[in-house]
């Protein structure tokens, strides 16, 4: 399979400039001023991409795809998941696999490559989520990053999963002895549990009281303490979805002492306040997730993390449950009790450009690198990241004019809303491709998919490397 992509502006995370990129076999081959000349007859396909962007497929380090949760399951399985996701430029995902009490990680990461194979559209990979250390799991985890491909590990502060303090450290340690990466979803438990019997006794129980609930402090307090263990084995953090300008200070001020902490945050807490729980007909359960959405301050202070590189990479956090039958139904009449989770894999990237790229907040280039380059270096994803020879061919050929009202209809997340409901972006995705096959279209009024289930491929990653 041979394509030819001409006379679009290439973008990188350095830079940008207009070029042609001529594909074969799923590689980047050649990228030039002047190649239409010699490729356009022999191209199995060519693409004008004349007034519209090459970008290297956005990859999403978040999702939960197929996972069960507080009595349900999310939504999306690995073919409607991915499905969304190739039609919102993303062009990979890396997924996460909670670890039961006794089950090594090489049977949850096996077991959860069953649920992808024959579905994933595009390309995949996992995170395990470590619940408990012992010698055997400690063990597993060097053969977790240097034989399984799995080389980023997830830990839990809250839920019933969560790690103690000493599994955390043990585990931070390893990960610095064999080159993995230690994720965080950072909230204090016990300060949260207060909340929770306080409002209990109140009678207040409305989804505005999940966010009430979880203060900005709770995540603040979780970073901090987590920054002084990741200080204390001189290992590297990995904040995930952070939501607070508290928290994001806490790594600011780590960073500055040159401790290797990073962050990831999302498109809900860029541009969703916690005004939206306070929604009628308890459609404020719409926008319960963990951590809660919070403030317009909290909101620009993690746009200007992004702009200064505190912030280094975007995830979706994308957990689908349908408001009927599940948010309404499971949870009504105790925001306790509704499943923590919303869609947004698909509606990432055209976000991230007409929210912060058109409206002034950050660089082109910079969205390129927190949605794509920055996760194929933090995440071991030596083959993708960069419209670059040698690279996978996942493109997307983006037209940064397409109009597009936000319609739950007319995306492929299999669930009944959208948080963006009604929201105009500007600009959208033209054509996807992963690894040199189109995947999505526009058409008409749309992004259409075209491509194929069981395409998607596990990726295999390679260990940690600090930037």
């Amino acid at each position: 399979m041979s394509l030819l992509i001409k006379s679009g502006l290439v973008v990188t995370s350095t830079g940008s400039y207009k070029s042609d990129v001529f594909v074969k076999d799923g590689k980047i081959a050649e990228v030039g001023n002047s190649l239409s000349a010699e490729y356009e007859k022999i191209a199995e396909e060519v693409v004008d991409a004349s007034g519209k962007y090459v970008l290297p497929g956005a990859i999403d380090p978040h999702t939960h795809i197929d996972m069960p949760f507080m009595g349900t399951k999310s939504t999306d399985d690995f073919l409607t998941g991915t499905v969304a996701a190739a039609c919102g430029g993303i062009t990979s995902l890396i997924d996460f696999e909670v670890l039961g009490k006794g089950v090594t990680i090489k049977s949850a990461i096996e077991a959860k490559k069953l649920l992808a194979e024959g579905k994933a559209v595009i390309d995949y990979g996992f995170h395990p989520c470590i619940t408990e250390v012992n010698d055997t799991i400690l063990e597993e985890i060097k053969d977790a990053i240097e034989v399984y491909g799995t080389p980023s590990f997830k830990l839990f502060m809250t839920y019933s999963f969560r790690a103690d303090d000493y599994t955390l450290i043990k585990v931070l340690e390893k990960a610095k002895e064999c080159g993995g990466l230690v994720q965080l979803h950072a909230e204090n438990h016990s300060m949260m549990q207060i909340m929770h019997e306080r409002f209990e006794k109140q009678g207040k129980l409305e989804p505005y009281y999940h966010a009430m609930s979880r203060p900005n402090i709770v995540e603040e307090e979780a970073i901090q303490r987590a920054i002084y263990f990741a200080e204390f084995t001189d290992s590297q953090l990995y904040i995930v979805h952070l939501s607070s300008m508290e928290g994001l200070n806490r790594i600011v001020q780590a960073r500055a002492k040159g401790l290797r902490v990073y962050s990831e945050t999302c498109p809900q807490y860029l541009l969703l306040e916690d005004s939206c729980y306070k929604k009628p007909n308890w459609e404020g359960a719409k926008y319960v997730m963990s951590p809660p959405l919070r403030t317009s301050e909290s909101n620009e202070a993690l746009w200007k993390g992004i702009a200064s590189g505190d912030i280094q990479t975007i995830g979706s956090d994308h957990c689908p449950f349908n408001f009927h039958g599940m948010k309404h139904m499971f949870g009504n009449g105790d925001y306790k009790k509704i499943p923590n989770g919303a869609p947004g894999i698909e509606t990432t990237l055209m976000l991230m450009h007409s929210e912060g790229v058109v409206k002034g907040g950050i660089s082109l280039e910079k969205m390129v690198e927190v949605t794509s380059t920055n996760v194929a270096r933090m995440f071991g994803i030596k083959n993708k990241g960069e419209i670059a020879v040698g690279k996978d061919a996942d493109i997307v050929v983006f037209d940064p004019k397409q109009k597009f009202t936000i319609s739950c209809k007319k995306l492929h997340m299999n669930v009944d809303y959208n948080p963006y409901e009604g929201m105009e972006v500007t600009g959208m995705p033209y054509m996807v491709f992963s690894r040199g096959k189109k995947v999505a279209q526009w058409n008409n009024d749309c992004v259409e998919f075209v491509g194929k289930a069981g395409a998607g491929k596990f990726m295999k990653r390679m260990p940690f490397e600090a930037f």
